[in-house]
């Protein structure tokens, strides 16, 4: 496990404006990427107290070897860039954002005596 003192960077370095940033770990994978409205006020967050952490953000800062931030124009090229990255990397202290096309429906049963109305999910209905 890596110190994140070693890694942080020096006062002043990180930008303010809108970005997104990722962790890495000594393998050179990204393990975490984030967006924010300042760079500076989010990544220094990680590092001021990394005992206050939840235990999975604690875990990713000590996994990580270094940081890295792209600037972007806006807070929706920010939002745009993380998911493209998520993508990509597929980094395991990431919640994966899926589009498994289960959107719920209503259904009825037309083989009964008496009709029931059901909500159902998947791609077809299985009444």
């Amino acid at each position: 496990m890596a110190d994140p003192s070693s890694y942080r960077p020096k006062p002043g370095e990180i930008p303010t404006q809108p970005g997104v940033y990722r962790f890495i770990d000594a393998q050179g994978r990204v393990i975490y990427v984030g967006k924010a409205k300042s760079l500076r006020s989010r990544l220094n967050s990680y590092f001021s107290s990394p005992k206050q952490l939840p235990p999975k953000t604690y875990a990713m800062v000590h996994t990580a070897e270094r940081v890295e931030w792209t600037v972007v124009g806006s807070e929706l090229e920010a939002i745009q860039l993380e998911y493209t990255w998520i993508k990509q990397h597929t980094p395991r202290f990431n919640v994966m954002y899926r589009d498994d096309k289960s959107y719920p429906y209503l259904a009825v049963t037309m083989n009964e005596k008496f009709p029931r109305v059901q909500v159902m999910r998947g791609t077809s209905a299985r009444a």
